[in-house]
C-alpha cells in the first residue's frame, strides 16, 4: 500500500479543464487526509463542460477560480502532477530547488474537440474525467476499513 503524500499538486496549461478535474478528484477521494490544489501556466475561466461532466459524478466545480505557478499560495508539495508537458516545464522550473517528486501524466486536452455535436465533446471530456479517475486511483488507493 502507497502512503498517501501530505500535499499533491496538479498542473496543466489553463487550470480550467484537466487540472481542476484531477484536484477536485483528488479531494473527493482524499480530501480530508491530502492537501491538493491546482494550477496552470496561464489561467483561464473554468470550462462549462468541464463544470458538466464532473457534476454528473457529484463533483462540483463551478466555484474553481484558475490560477498559475505564480499565483499558488503554498510552493511546498510532496508531488507535482503535471498534465500537460508545457505544465511538465513549468513544475521542472518550480521545484528546481525543492525536495519534490515531479511526475508527467500526458492527458489529452477536450477543448481542443471540435464538433457541432454537443455530445461528442461531453464524451470527450468524460473520457479524460474517467481516465484521471482512474490514475488517481492507482496512484493514490483509497484506503478502506479492512485495510487500516
Amino acid at each position: 500500500m502507497t502512503d498517501l503524500p501530505s500535499a499533491v499538486l496538479f498542473a496543466c496549461t489553463m487550470n480550467s479543464v484537466r487540472s481542476p478535474m484531477a484536484e477536485a478528484i483528488m479531494k473527493f477521494l482524499h480530501g480530508h487526509q491530502v492537501y491538493v490544489d491546482s494550477a496552470g501556466v496561464r489561467s483561464k475561466d473554468i470550462d462549462g463542460y468541464a463544470i458538466t461532466v464532473m457534476d454528473e459524478i457529484g463533483i462540483d466545480l463551478s466555484r474553481h477560480h484558475a490560477k498559475t505557478f505564480d499565483d499558488l499560495e503554498d510552493d511546498y508539495f510532496d508531488i507535482v502532477i503535471t498534465l500537460s508537458p508545457e505544465a511538465q516545464h513549468s513544475a521542472i522550473e518550480l521545484t528546481r530547488v525543492m525536495a519534490c517528486e515531479v511526475e508527467f501524466w500526458n492527458t489529452m486536452d477536450p477543448s481542443l474537440i471540435e464538433s457541432e455535436d454537443r455530445e461528442v465533446v461531453l464524451d470527450a471530456y468524460r473520457q479524460v474525467r474517467d481516465q484521471l479517475m482512474q490514475r488517481i486511483k492507482d496512484r493514490f488507493p483509497v484506503q478502506t476499513p479492512l485495510d487500516t
